[in-house]
């Protein structure tokens, strides 16, 4: 008789999507003095979304994809955006403080409690976290957020990559209930490694090679958190 063969041998390959939700940090829209981009976040923005759109990643069984969803806050808080007329950048009404909201507002509430994880890009505004950005994800309360990973993406003009900001990001993102996976991504002298579409310079350029393992953490973390809430619900 023929040995038995492992059950695993037998398992099929499965696609698991993770419904990713990425909060871009900048709103700002001008160029300044000395010239460049009006936003130099777009080209980092792009570069994340497009290597998140084309990951196709085996975690145990299962190929791991990811259905982005972007949240703008030039776009959010700008005109006829969700947030535009209910609240403001300054964060004069906090959702969870009403009991029904408007329609557009209720679908961006609703993209953040479905997302499986979050992916944060953003610079640094004096040391520390820009205003449209902890704006944008604190109108929304922890409950939203809670038993789910993020990962964090910075960068500058310079050449610190935005890191100080990051170490900002993560007290917030745990206080929110957004756990940061360890691996952080900080891209410096942003203009030099990637174009204005978000695409390399330098495809092998040292500092691109953060990203993907912070990606993988990042699944693994979401697999595993979205196990359990499904098993036993978020608290």
């Amino acid at each position: 008789t023929l040995n038995a063969a492992p059950a695993s041998l037998f398992k099929m390959a499965s696609q698991s999507v993770l419904k990713t939700v990425v909060f871009m940090g900048s709103a700002r829209n001008v160029v300044p003095p000395w010239g460049g981009d009006s936003r130099l976040g777009d080209r980092v923005l792009q570069w994340v979304h497009s290597t998140l759109s084309a990951r196709e990643e085996t975690l145990g069984t299962a190929v791991i994809k990811h259905e982005v969803t972007v949240l703008d806050p030039l776009e959010v808080f700008g005109s006829n955006g969700a947030l535009s007329k209910m609240s403001a950048g300054e964060l004069t009404t906090p959702t969870f403080f009403l009991k029904e909201l408007p329609p557009q507002v209720q679908a961006l509430k609703q993209a953040i409690v479905d997302a499986d994880c979050y992916v944060i890009v953003s610079p640094e505004y004096n040391h520390s976290i820009p205003p449209a950005l902890s704006s944008l994800m604190g109108h929304f309360g922890g409950s939203c957020y809670t038993c789910k990973p993020s990962a964090i993406v910075t960068y500058s003009n310079g050449p610190w990559g935005g890191m100080r900001a990051a170490m900002a990001i993560q007290i917030m993102c745990h206080e929110l209930g957004c756990l940061p996976v360890s691996k952080l991504c900080g891209i410096p002298t942003v203009s030099d490694i990637l174009n204005e579409d978000g695409t390399p310079k330098d495809k092998d350029h040292r500092m691109l090679k953060q990203l993907p393992g912070m990606l993988t953490q990042l699944e693994w973390m979401a697999v595993a958190m979205k196990r359990q809430r499904d098993e036993t619900g978020a608290f």
